[in-house]
């Protein structure tokens, strides 16, 4: 087994909604900034995919107050940063058996190319069937959608899961944007969705090797809940 601890930062391509190509759209920056912040603090190296490779658009509303909060912040004004957003690496380049956990990031933008991309659900079944963590926040969980098992069935079938919920997207004012209701979709494919009590707090699920988060608020939570899970696997198989 490799010895380097490494996880993937998954992001995305799409720079707008296809629903209205004027309205700009792409990764919520702090869901990105939060969770590396936690993976680096613990020491994992961090690889940033795409599905299609090269650059990952960033989401205007997240660079906005209060949404651009420090670490944000930070990583805009860090150009070393700023440049692994821009050469973002292809599933293709990544060898799932040197990966311990893959993160989906969000921003609405996702919805539209990471549940296509076959090279994301390779390395997600990859990851999952070896033993790793899979692990989503926000409109991430769009990168389960089509994810399945070598034996066919959903990765998500009768798992505890969360991210954004229909709700926030109507508070958010974008329900007439979307291209689909995720949270519904993961409902049709078996999973039992839950969501938090207040639209927008933090909020995490965790079945087994399958972390995930409702929204932007909760990408450090779901990062720490990540490492809790991949320290447990360390700590009864101490070979990983």
């Amino acid at each position: 087994m490799h010895t380097t601890r490494r996880i993937l930062q998954v992001v995305t391509n799409v720079d707008a909604y296809e629903s209205d190509p004027k309205h700009a759209t792409g990764l919520w920056l702090s869901e990105l900034t939060h969770s590396y912040e936690v993976f680096e603090q613990a020491g994992f190296e961090q690889i940033i995919v795409s599905p299609r490779g090269g650059k990952s658009p960033l989401e205007p509303r997240s660079l906005k107050f209060p949404n651009l909060d420090a670490s944000a912040k930070a990583w805009l004004n860090d150009p070393t940063r700023m440049a692994l957003l821009e050469h973002t690496k292809n599933p293709d380049e990544v060898d799932a058996a040197d990966v311990d956990a893959i993160f989906f990031t969000g921003g609405h933008a996702v919805m539209y190319d990471f549940p296509g991309s076959e090279g994301l659900q390779q390395l997600t079944r990859d990851i999952y069937e070896q033993g790793g963590v899979v692990a989503a926040v926000c409109h991430g969980y769009c990168g389960l959608l089509e994810t399945t098992l070598s034996d066919g069935t959903p990765l998500v079938k009768d798992r505890s899961i969360t991210g954004f919920s229909w709700r926030e997207e109507v508070l958010a004012g974008v329900a007439k944007l979307v291209p689909y209701n995720v949270e519904q979709r993961m409902k049709d494919l078996g999973a039992n969705y839950s969501k938090g009590l207040v639209p927008f707090a933090s909020y995490t699920q965790v079945d087994g090797r399958l972390v995930t988060g409702q929204n932007p608020g909760s990408a450090k939570a779901t990062a720490k809940k990540t490492l809790e899970v991949l320290h447990t696997l360390t700590t009864t198989s101490p070979n990983r």
